[in-house]
């Protein structure tokens, strides 16, 4: 990476960067901790975001001093029973319903022509693209359900950069959540990470917020910190 110049596309993660779905994957996860004794509290709500369901549910079992009590058949269950009310949730959400300067951000980059792909742990992110009606603003979207591994490993981000066809260090991936930009890192891609929760991973750019999330915001960030 020299400048800017360099960056050929872009890798998004969705809940918490182009729309908010979390507070809906909480309140289901916080109806299964309850259905399995899990205390819930904003430490167990954090460590789940970014993180594939299954993995979630694990976590949760094992707050719940359950770990290795529930069969793979009960688990699946929880699992799909969690996502059946998450997609009950999120049916009324539409365009108006993308974060601050998302729109306009991924609006830049299309008319730029920078290519872009989908890097969720979402099954549902179809679903939620398509309700937002940006699907056709994507090359692709990774199916979550064809990994071997969770963030943070950095398959996800390895493939999302397959579907447009660029090299790790072209592009800049974003997310909002450690685990998240873990994967980045480890994918060897440029890490932007928006709020606080990603800190801790040090991501290479940071902005407090989506509003703040410009191409020449981005543009900017890259030129101070590579020249």
């Amino acid at each position: 990476m020299k400048d800017f110049s360099s960056v050929k596309g872009f890798i998004f993660d969705l809940d918490g960067v182009i729309t908010d779905t979390a507070k809906f994957h909480e309140i289901a996860w916080h109806r299964v901790a309850d259905e399995v004794g899990a205390t819930w509290n904003q430490q167990l709500a954090n460590g789940l975001k970014g993180v594939s369901r299954m993995d979630s549910l694990n976590e949760i079992l094992k707050v719940a001093g359950k770990d290795g009590v529930y069969s793979r058949f009960d688990k699946e269950k929880l699992a799909n029973q969690k996502n059946k009310q998450y997609q009950d949730l999120i049916k009324k959400i539409g365009p108006n319903d993308m974060l601050p300067g998302m729109k306009h951000f991924i609006e830049e980059l299309r008319q730029n022509n920078y290519p872009m792909s989908i890097a969720s742990a979402s099954k549902n992110a179809s679903t939620i693209l398509n309700q937002l009606k940006i699907t056709d603003y994507f090359r692709g979207i990774v199916d979550p359900s064809a990994l071997h591994f969770g963030k943070p490993n950095p398959e996800i981000f390895i493939q999302a950069a397959d579907i447009i066809g660029l090299k790790a260090e072209e592009i800049v991936s974003i997310e909002d959540a450690f685990a998240g930009i873990k994967s980045i890192k480890a994918a060897g891609q440029i890490s932007l990470g928006i709020g606080s929760a990603t800190l801790a991973a040090k991501p290479d750019l940071y902005f407090r917020d989506t509003s703040q999330v410009s191409l020449s915001a981005v543009a900017k960030k890259i030129d101070e910190l590579y020249l």
